[in-house]
């Protein structure tokens, strides 16, 4: 399955191996990262990118990881995405800092969701958020998200403990 989702400003495609130096630079960024997970390994992050790099399909187990393109200037802006587990996905997404402020995660992530609604009736949708993460937590709410749970003290991210945040649409 070939998938190719666009937006008023974003169009998404599956990763390719033309978007591991974008992967990694995205996962090597403090500033994007601060507020998701420790920074990773090279190793980590190589690993990361070869489980999201197979063609994605319904009844896949690994992550369907879409580039998000700005279509005016081709140039990459993010990665977003989700991963089935039952009748549920998480999703996520990461955005380049000199990205942040555009709308283009809300964007992104609104299309995502209405490619996903079209294809995957039967799923419920989850985001996980590290406590303090506000602009994440905007966005989902933008998306129609609302907060179900918080699990104190569940994710350590440079050795201080936060809260995770649950979020179900």
């Amino acid at each position: 399955m070939k998938i190719r989702i666009e937006s008023r400003r974003l169009s998404m495609r599956q990763l390719n191996n033309s978007d591991a130096s974008f992967f990694k630079a995205l996962h090597r960024n403090k500033r994007v990262t601060h507020l998701c997970f420790d920074t990773p390994t090279d190793a980590e992050i190589h690993q990361r990118f070869l489980h999201r790099l197979p063609a994605w399909h319904i009844t896949a187990s690994h992550w369907l990881c879409l580039t998000i393109v700005e279509k005016e200037t081709g140039k990459k802006v993010g990665i977003t995405g989700f991963i089935i587990d039952g009748n549920k996905a998480e999703v996520g997404y990461l955005l380049t800092p000199e990205c942040h402020g555009y709308g283009f995660a809300t964007e992104s992530l609104q299309a995502l969701l209405n490619w996903a609604k079209l294809h995957l009736s039967y799923v419920a949708f989850e985001a996980t958020v590290t406590d303090g993460n506000t602009q994440s937590e905007r966005v989902l709410s933008k998306c129609g998200f609302t907060q179900v749970k918080r699990v104190p003290d569940a994710y350590m991210i440079d050795g201080q403990r936060y809260d995770d945040v649950i979020y179900a649409l």
